[in-house]
C-alpha cells in the first residue's frame, strides 16, 4: 500500500524535548515522524509523491498539549462543543488536549468516558483525552472507580474546580491513585475562606467595595495536602498555581522529594488584579488575579522550572453568565487560541529562551501526563504546529473559533502567529485557508 508522505522543507526545527533548534526538513508518512535534520533530503529530494510544505524558514514545532480544558460536552455545548472546542485548539496550534470531568453527567462512569472517545474520533479534530471525576458526582466524598477509569483512558483524577476538601478522603485517593501509579489533580482552594470572595483579597478589592479572596487560601490547602503526599506517597498535582507562597512550598517540596508537579495559566504571568479595572467580568477567573509580586513568581517559578507546564484553563462562558454585576458572573476565560501566543510572551520579554517556552506547552504536559507526543523525532506521532515567533498582531475575541468569547486578552498586541496545525500528518488548520 502507498504511504502518504508529507515533507516539511525550509523549517526552523524546535524540539524541546532534544534541545534542537536547528534549520532542516521534516518528514511525516501515515501520520508518524520517520526523519528529521539539515541533509535528509539531500541529492535526491524528498520522496516522489510526497506532498511539499514549504515553512519558509518558520519554527516547526511539536504541537501543544494542553492538560487542562474545559469542552463543555455533554450537557451545555451551548457554552462550547467538541467540534467548537477542537476548531479553537487547531486555531491555537493545540495538537492534543485534556478535557476536566465537570461534564453533565459528571465524568465518573466508563459510558461517559466512552461517549468523549467517540466524538472525538467522529470530528477528527485535535486528539482529545479526559480526566475522571476523584469522586462521584464531584460531590467530595466518595471515591470514583479509578483503576477501572484508568483502564479506559483517563489521564488522571480532579473534581475540576472543586476543591477536595476532605482530608480522609484525599488521603484514600492518594494511597489508592499510588497503587496504581494514578495522578491526583486538585483545584488548591480552602472554600470555608473563599466562598464569598469574587477577586483577590487587598487593596484593589476594598476600593471596588468587592469580597475578596484571601492569596492564603490557596497554599493552605497545598500545605495540608503536601503533609498527605509524604504520608502516602501518591503522586499529586497542584492546578492553576497563582500566588508567591504556593510556588515556595511546591518548591521546597520537590527539593524533598515528593512525587509533587503544578501548572499555572498565561492569566496568572499575562495579568494581574489590576485588569479587573472597573469591574470587569473578563477578568474574573478563580482562583482569582493575583497582586503583581504574586504574578512575577509566577514568572520566575516557570523560568526556574518550578512550575512544570502551563495549560490554557479553557473555561468558555456565554454573554449571559459574563455579562452580569462581578459578584454574579461566571469565572472563567477562554484559552485555547491565545495558548502560544501568550506563552511565547515569555520569550519575547526576555523570561526564557524559546525552547524552554514550549517545553512548557509541548513536552512537559506530555510526559507528565505519560503521552507519547511533544515531541520530534522518529517515530513520534506527526502532531505539529508551523507557527511565525515574531509577527506583530493584535488578538481579536471576535475571530475565535469557540463558541464563547470571554478572553481578558481581547485586542492585546501579541508576537506570534499559528501558520499550521497538523495532528498524525492531517491538516487541520492552516491560516487563511
Amino acid at each position: 500500500m502507498t504511504k502518504h508522505r508529507t515533507a516539511y522543507l525550509n523549517a526552523r526545527l524546535l524540539d524541546p524535548a532534544s534541545d534542537l533548534d536547528a534549520p532542516g526538513a521534516l518528514l511525516v508518512e501515515d501520520g508518524v515522524i520517520t526523519s528529521l535534520g539539515s541533509d535528509i533530503f539531500a541529492g535526491d529530494g524528498p520522496p516522489a509523491g510526497a506532498d511539499i510544505v514549504d515553512c519558509e524558514g518558520l519554527c516547526l514545532a511539536p504541537g501543544l498539549f494542553d492538560m487542562r480544558v474545559q469542552v463543555r460536552e455533554p450537557g451545555h455545548e451551548h457554552l462550547e462543543s467538541i467540534r467548537s472546542a477542537g476548531q479553537a485548539a487547531a486555531a491555537g496550534g493545540v495538537t492534543s488536549m485534556v478535557c476536566l470531568p465537570n461534564t453533565d453527567p459528571v465524568i465518573d462512569d466508563v459510558s461517559v468516558v466512552e461517549f468523549i472517545a467517540r466524538r472525538a474520533r467522529e470530528e477528527k479534530l485535535v486528539k482529545l483525552f479526559c480526566y475522571g471525576a476523584l469522586t462521584k458526582g464531584m460531590k467530595g466524598t466518595e471515591l470514583t472507580e479509578m483503576g477501572l477509569l484508568s483502564e479506559t483512558g483517563v489521564l488522571g483524577f480532579t473534581d475540576a474546580e472543586k476543591a477536595l476538601s476532605n482530608p480522609l478522603v484525599m488521603r484514600r485517593a492518594l494511597s489508592y491513585a499510588r497503587t496504581f501509579g494514578l495522578l491526583i489533580i486538585q483545584h488548591p482552594e480552602v472554600i470555608e475562606l473563599t466562598a464569598d470572595g469574587v477577586m483577590n483579597e487587598g487593596e484593589i478589592a476594598t476600593r471596588l467595595g468587592l469580597a475578596g479572596a484571601p492569596a492564603e487560601t490557596e497554599v493552605m490547602m497545598v500545605e495540608r495536602d503536601l503533609r498527605i503526599v509524604a504520608l502516602t506517597g501518591g503522586r499529586y498535582h497542584v492546578a492553576h498555581v497563582s500566588t508567591a507562597e504556593t510556588v515556595n512550598v511546591i518548591r521546597r517540596a520537590k527539593r524533598d522529594g515528593l512525587d509533587v508537579t503544578c501548572d499555572t495559566a498565561p492569566h496568572y504571568f499575562a495579568l494581574n488584579e489590576n485588569a479587573v479595572g472597573d469591574y470587569r467580568t473578563f477578568a474574573k477567573v478563580n482562583p482569582p488575579l493575583r497582586n503583581e509580586r504574586d504574578r512575577q513568581a509566577i514568572v520566575d517559578a516557570l523560568a526556574e522550572g518550578v512550575i512544570d507546564a502551563i495549560a490554557s484553563d479553557h473555561s468558555p462562558y456565554d454573554q449571559d453568565s459574563k455579562r452580569l454585576p462581578f459578584a454574579q458572573a461566571a469565572s472563567g476565560v477562554v484559552g485555547l487560541e491565545t495558548l502560544l501566543l501568550l506563552t511565547l510572551e515569555l520569550y519575547h520579554n526576555g523570561n526564557m529562551s524559546l525552547l524552554d517556552a514550549l517545553r512548557l506547552v509541548t513536552i512537559n504536559p506530555a510526559r507528565l501526563l505519560k503521552q507519547p507526543t511533544g515531541r520530534l523525532a522518529p517515530g513520534a506521532p506527526g502532531d505539529l504546529v508551523l507557527f511565525d515567533p515574531d509577527k506583530p498582531m493584535r488578538i481579536d475575541a471576535d475571530a475565535f473559533h469557540s463558541k464563547s468569547k470571554n478572553s481578558p486578552f481581547d485586542e492585546r498586541p501579541v508576537q506570534g502567529k499559528i501558520r499550521r496545525t497538523v495532528v498524525e500528518g492531517r491538516a487541520i488548520f492552516i491560516d487563511g485557508a
